[in-house]
């Protein structure tokens, strides 16, 4: 029985309402790129999602999870503790028996699937530090007085939040691997074609599902497939110059956006059974790896029509001589914004008595 008669076949858990198709979704595609990169290589860190309300985010969160090998979607609720989502020790036990007893958490749960975490922003610090870490290494460590236990937790974490309800300090938004900004759709064609597809599917689910069976399978297939030719790829210096002309000309803090961008393109070449990273791999994941960590660069207006106006050497009439002295305020070496003194003029007034000139 192949995959395709498998999704067809299987029915859905009467606790779990079916999901909607991942190849079902419409005008998502940098989204749904961005989880099959991150669903190859977990390791990417994680993918943020951000844009207003009813633009499908939970939606592909679910869709993904099915394409997975377990199949597993694990929430984090909003007012979970840190030992719900990590797990405990027994510490009792241990000094009693000398043996470590862990109660499993979510992270444990999510092994090999998907955790989702609606409203990232409103969490508390500590919880999306310890999400990142385990998303990042695929490891989770559970330390109490002394005793410890380590259990893999590979996991793809999707995280969702609406910009309008607060941000996510910048120290925890760089740790995401990729990040997705949808916006509301303004397009007629695309917005019938959204509420076409979902009211298809609410009104006959397995119907709906079974028209997109073929797809969903070979998305399946081809995330088997690229994960184990995952370890086979290499970059040339071509591709690591162009990652790094990339993250300097964006200004990014550090170096794991580089590291990120490689291991995109790489999981991008994997998924499109490529026989290299390119450089064409790398521009199309760039976009998802700096938009959270893109810095402005402004040159001064002054400055830059200084250094412009040096530049010039074809037109006599704008050159400026080798030896042309440079004002400080365009070199750099007083405050922006400063202006030498200049002399002007005075005129004298008729009528005007100087504050100095005695009274007859």
């Amino acid at each position: 029985m192949n995959v395709a008669t498998e999704l067809r076949n299987t029915p859905a858990r009467p606790e779990i309402p079916p999901a909607f198709p991942f190849t079902a979704l419409v005008g998502q595609a940098s989204l749904q790129q961005a989880l099959l990169l991150a669903a190859i290589d977990p390791g990417l860190g994680g993918v943020l999602v951000t844009g207003p309300r009813g633009t499908a985010k939970s939606t592909a969160a679910r869709a993904l999870a099915e394409l997975l090998p377990e199949g597993q979607l694990v929430t984090l609720p909003l007012g979970a503790s840190e030992d719900r989502l990590i797990g405990t020790l027994d510490i009792e036990s241990a000094l009693r028996d000398g043996a470590v007893r862990f109660s499993p958490g979510l992270l444990a749960k999510a092994h090999r699937g998907v955790l989702y975490v609606d409203e990232v922003n409103l969490l508390p610090d500590a919880l999306v530090d310890a999400l990142l870490d385990a998303a990042a290494s695929g490891m989770n460590t559970v330390e109490r007085d002394g005793i410890s236990h380590s259990h893999e937790a590979s996991f793809v974490l999707i995280g969702t939040m609406n910009p309008e309800e607060g941000e996510l300090r910048p120290q925890l938004i760089d740790r995401f691997g990729l990040m997705v900004e949808l916006e509301n759709c303004f397009d007629p064609l695309v917005r019938q074609q959204i509420v076409k597809a979902r009211l298809g599917f609410d009104l006959d689910p397995q119907a709906f599902r079974a028209a997109y069976a073929e797809q969903q399978a070979l998305h399946v297939q081809r995330i088997r497939a690229a994960r184990a030719a995952l370890p086979g790829f290499g970059f040339d210096a071509a591709v690591h110059a162009h990652v790094s002309a990339l993250c300097i000309a964006a200004a990014v803090d550090g170096l794991r956006a580089d590291l990120v961008m490689l291991r995109a393109a790489r999981a991008l070449a994997a998924l499109e059974q490529a026989e290299t990273v390119t450089t064409e791999h790398v521009d199309q994941v760039a976009e998802a790896v700096l938009l959270h960590r893109r810095h402005s660069r402004e040159t001064p207006p002054q400055a830059d029509a200084s250094a412009q106006s040096l530049s010039r050497e074809s037109d006599g009439a704008g050159a400026v001589p080798p030896d042309a002295a440079v004002p400080a305020a365009a070199t750099g070496d007083s405050e922006w914004g400063y202006l030498p003194p200049e002399p002007t003029g005075t005129t004298r007034v008729k009528g005007v008595i100087p504050l100095n000139a005695k009274k007859r």
